[in-house]
């Protein structure tokens, strides 16, 4: 069967299109509105080729695309715009539509290496999307408090003492949205059975709070589109990486940075808290800084425990108990 290969890249408004069939390309500018995303993609379904579709991961601009999709049975790739940046080498120019070429090679080049896109369920849907709203709010609030710093010299101009009132109430509010919203995605998380046990389980382990376990939940979809521990490590940056060429070249493994830098945080407060309660992660940690290792090189091990740790609660459907997940994490 004949496949069609069509390239999306996204904006706010409109979205780019390339159709690749035959070797030959076809392009197109449609409105980034469900109507119109809808009427293109029924006119495409009339083929009785296979149609493959691939965009990049462009956050809410996506939204309206996944609403159609969701309705259609065509395969479908989101693609990591980082991963699609690296694999273009040295390149010059840019816009929308050669954007959307790029995007409809790559996808024909790596299709079999590429993981399929699969819509989540309603309750995940809301997860991600109000934990995502609370990320801007938490970002928008520490900016604000770092606003505080700079009042003190407004005071030879009498100012200080009103920007710091104005302050306090943006802040107070955003504390209540958070609030809110954090009370939301608890509520949604509990009328899930699947979702709950898996977040009390999450929690039974130590150093893993709230936000860590909702933060998991919403990146692995519910366990469903992450299964591999490694795999989750790599993409929050805790998985080193050896740095070796020839015979003259050898550095000690480090992690790449290239990571989720706002998982990775989450999951370092969770490992310095770790580090500070009774269990057998404190007792790694004392045992490592005795021998001489590095601080930050041991936390970055139990951020790594952690994770595995992790998976391997879900997997066997059990909370946290420290002899029998020993037998099933090698130190």
């Amino acid at each position: 069967m004949e496949k069609i290969v069509i390239g999306i890249d996204i904006s706010s408004k409109t979205l780019d299109i390339c159709i690749k069939k035959s070797g030959h390309y076809s392009f197109e500018i449609i409105d980034n509105e469900v109507k119109s995303i809808s009427n293109f993609l029924k006119k495409v379904g009339k083929s009785s080729s296979e149609i493959i579709i691939s965009m990049e991961n462009t956050g809410r601009y996506n939204w309206n695309l996944y609403e159609v999709l969701e309705t259609l049975s065509f395969k479908i790739f989101v693609l990591n715009p980082l991963h699609l940046k690296k694999s273009l080498g040295l390149i010059r120019g840019k816009d929308d539509k050669i954007d959307a070429k790029r995007i409809c090679d790559f996808t024909e080049k790596n299709e079999k290496e590429l993981i399929q896109w699969k819509p989540c369920s309603e309750t995940l849907k809301k997860i991600k999307l109000l934990f995502t709203e609370r990320n801007s709010k938490v970002k928008l609030k520490a900016s604000l408090l770092k606003q505080r710093i700079l009042y003190s010299q407004l005071k030879g101009l009498k100012l200080d003492s009103k920007f710091m009132k104005m302050n306090k109430k943006e802040v107070e509010l955003l504390e209540e949205h958070i609030d809110f919203l954090e009370k939301e995605i608890e509520r949604l998380i509990e009328t899930d059975e699947d979702l709950s046990l898996k977040k009390n389980n999450i929690r039974s382990i130590p150093g893993v709070g709230k936000v860590l376990s909702w933060m998991i939940i919403a990146k692995t979809e519910g366990f469903t589109k992450v299964t591999d521990p490694r795999k989750m490590a790599c993409y929050a940056g805790v998985a080193p990486f050896g740095y070796q060429s020839g015979t003259s070249l050898r550095y000690r493994p480090k992690v790449s940075h290239y990571a989720d830098k706002s998982l990775k945080t989450i999951l370092h407060m969770a490992a310095m808290r770790a580090v500070r309660m009774e269990n057998d992660l404190k007792e790694y940690y004392q045992r490592k800084i005795k021998e001489g290792k590095n601080k930050m090189a041991i936390l970055n091990a139990v951020r790594n425990k952690i994770i595995h740790r992790i998976f391997a609660i879900v997997k066997n459907g059990k909370s946290y108990e420290k002899n029998y997940l020993n037998n099933l994490i090698l130190s």
